[in-house]
């Protein structure tokens, strides 16, 4: 466990974050991360089932309520955004970058302890994007649901062994969905929102993936030297985990953003 001062974190911790407990988040993980396995059924059930309840009526509105939805989101992952990054911030300062992937303090330390167990456990209730997709009669594509359901899984998965990469892996996402969720706040509320910043969330969901794939090629490296805490099929499912999404936005990106239209018609 790494040694080091984090006197400065303490202090500025918020009470609340000083006062969870971990231990027992992680223990309750332990017991519980397979009913993540439950979820995901029951949201593959209620997604392709709602399409067909869906499919002979007229689509619904929603704009307020996918405000309110998409700007609670947004808060949330911009805090923890904040909070992860300081923490992460911190390590890489007094101890460097391969201690930030190695070390299993993000687990326990007392600013991010709290924001990484809310990570997880946010997996769950963000399924309920999908609920508009359907209701308002979108296109569902496949990077949609496959995401949110390989998310859940995996996420549950790797908090209950606290797996070296975690910091890097919860931090990236806080902020790249810090972005995403306000970009979708403000195009449901009707707000002008400019193309190059759609690019920008979709080329910030890019690197996110490359980066998750570094980080797991190195915990996969450093794994044999005994002080990076992870275990063969953990980093085996990150890896195909990353290496799937890299490529399905990437080819989102090219499909959305630079793909001629004449192509898209003659298609």
């Amino acid at each position: 466990m790494l040694e080091m001062n984090e006197s400065d974190l303490r202090l500025s911790a918020f009470s609340f974050e000083r006062r969870f407990d971990e231990r027992g988040a992680i223990q309750w993980m332990q017991e519980n991360w397979s009913k993540s396995f439950m979820f995901c059924a029951l949201y593959a059930a209620l997604v392709f089932g709602g399409q067909h309840y869906m499919k002979p009526r007229p689509r619904l509105n929603l704009r307020l309520p996918l405000v309110l939805w998409s700007l609670s989101l947004a808060v949330f992952s911009i805090i923890g955004a904040v909070r992860t990054g300081s923490y992460m911030l911190h390590i890489l300062r007094s101890s460097g970058f391969r201690c930030s992937i190695c070390d299993q303090s993000f687990y326990n330390g007392p600013v991010s302890k709290f924001w990484a167990y809310a990570f997880v456990l946010s997996k769950a209730p963000e399924l309920g994007d999908t609920a508009f997709v359907v209701l308002r009669k979108q296109k569902l594509i496949f990077l949609h649901w496959y995401h949110h359901i390989t998310v859940l899984l995996y996420s549950w998965y790797s908090y209950k062994d606290m797996v070296a990469g975690g910091g890097w892996f919860m931090t990236m996402n806080y902020g790249v969905h810090a972005l995403m969720y306000s970009y979708y706040a403000a195009r449901a509320a009707g707000l002008r929102v400019p193309r190059p910043l759609a690019v920008l969330v979709t080329s910030a969901q890019i690197l996110q993936m490359a980066m998750g794939l570094t980080v797991s090629a190195l915990v996969y490296r450093w794994l044999p030297q005994g002080d990076c805490p992870s275990r063969l099929d953990n980093v085996t499912w990150a890896t195909l985990m990353y290496l799937s999404y890299l490529l399905l936005f990437s080819r989102f990106f090219y499909r959305t953003y630079l793909r001629r239209p004449d192509k898209l018609k003659a298609q």
